[in-house]
């Protein structure tokens, strides 16, 4: 509470500190106005002190009227002989409508005001000493607002051209970085291609040389499935090059034409896996969600099945997918359970998914085989790290933790509007 007061108190004094910055440029130059009207002309009401009192007030309309503020000041200066009212008027005639032929003019009116006496029938033309100082007064009086509006606009101006220089380089360094970034995509895709098609295209001819030599049925069925997993990703990784390779509306079309792999591929990775899996889909696929939020889903249950065969070969392994309710934050267990009855539960799983907002994945195994031979298969450790960004992406959330039986549990939540 104390901290929320704190807070309050301080947005406060913040807007009053923008109130008074707003008021500062508005009132101070009517008072210095007001201030010079009483100290020429003293505080007894007559037309002298009228006509500055009015001069002082109207520069309060300066910023939106400046040459029709300017025009009113003149009488106070005739008459009421003060000087900050005209002046002010004058310097923000300068500031915001610079025009020559408009500034000339309203200079001669300054000066011809100051020049001049009221009434004009004092004037005395032999008195050539005071009329020549009184006219180079005038003439300071009237320059010296000129040349300072003119000097703060083109200060502004100056400010403006430097900051769309400014911007005008941090684009120019953007587009540098995105050049960079470009070739070394480049790079990476050409070095990419290089190394790994070549070796996954010896695994494709060493298991297809296998296939066609072996009579052992078994040894055959895996050869087979050797090279259509090499092939597959063969395909995925020249798109992938693609991608990279691509620049602009290319990486578009390049991106458009990457397989998709979505929910409906799941069951042949999961025979491909090589591994005791029990797979329970409580959703159709495609039946309601998006191809974006498919896919991650495909590529969590793929790399969760991966660090499976690289740290518990032989453990049991059964892969959930659910649809999940965002107003009730929860999976649709009974719909899953159902979907195990028969072509009646399917229906209810499909009407389900259609009324779902969400899909939530789980890939749980247990303990590793003790007898089983663990593959020394590298690995970099960001399997999980990625998986996690690419949800929090979409707006979903991906959990990674180990069990009390020795097993080891992923579970990611994607909402449908995400993709």
């Amino acid at each position: 509470m104390a901290r929320g007061e704190a807070k309050g108190r301080a947005l406060g004094r913040g807007a009053v500190v923008r109130r008074l910055r707003a008021l500062v440029p508005v009132v101070v130059p009517v008072l210095l106005a007001i201030a010079d009207a009483m100290l020429v002309n003293g505080f007894e009401l007559d037309l002298e002190v009228g006509v500055s009192m009015l001069a002082a007030a109207a520069l309060l309309l300066r910023r939106r009227f400046p040459l029709l503020v300017f025009l009113f000041t003149l009488p106070g200066l005739y008459i009421g002989y003060i000087w900050f009212a005209p002046m002010i008027g004058l310097y923000t005639l300068a500031v915001r409508r610079p025009g020559r032929a408009r500034l000339g003019i309203c200079a001669v009116l300054l000066i011809a005001a100051h020049f001049f006496p009221y009434p004009i029938t004092d004037f005395e033309l032999t008195v050539y000493r005071e009329n020549t100082l009184v006219l180079i007064d005038a003439c300071v009086t009237s320059a010296a607002p000129i040349a300072l509006g003119l000097l703060v606009r083109t200060r502004q101006e100056l400010a403006s051209r430097v900051e769309d220089l400014t911007r005008s380089l941090r684009r120019e360094d953007r587009l540098l970085a995105d050049r960079v970034k470009t070739t070394e995509r480049a790079r990476l895709a050409r070095e990419m291609h290089d190394v790994v098609a070549h070796q996954v295209s010896l695994i494709s001819l060493q298991a297809g040389a296998v296939q066609v030599s072996t009579e052992d049925p078994a040894a055959r069925a895996g050869a087979r499935t050797i090279r259509e997993l090499s092939v597959r990703t063969l395909e995925e990784l020249r798109h992938m090059v693609g991608v990279l390779r691509a620049d602009g509306g290319e990486a578009a079309e390049a991106h458009r034409l990457a397989p998709q792999p979505d929910l409906t591929e799941l069951p042949r990775l999961i025979e491909m896996s090589a591994l005791d899996v029990t797979y329970e889909g409580g959703v159709a696929a495609g039946a309601s969600g998006t191809k974006t939020v498919e896919r991650a889903a495909f590529r969590t249950v793929q790399e969760a099945l991966t660090n499976i065969r690289k740290h518990a070969p032989g453990a049991q392994v059964r892969v959930r997918v659910d649809p999940v309710d965002a107003m009730r934050g929860e999976g649709s267990e009974r719909a899953a359970g159902s979907g195990r009855a028969g072509g009646a539960g399917r229906a209810e799983r499909a009407e389900e998914g259609r009324a779902a907002h969400g899909l939530r994945v789980e890939i749980r195994n247990g303990p590793p085989d003790a007898a089983a031979t663990v593959p020394a298969l590298p690995g970099g450790g960001h399997g999980l790290v990625g998986l996690r960004e690419r949800a929090q992406s979409l707006g979903g959330t991906l959990e990674a933790r180990h069990t009390s039986d020795g097993g080891f549990v992923v579970r990611a939540e994607f909402p449908y509007g995400a993709g």
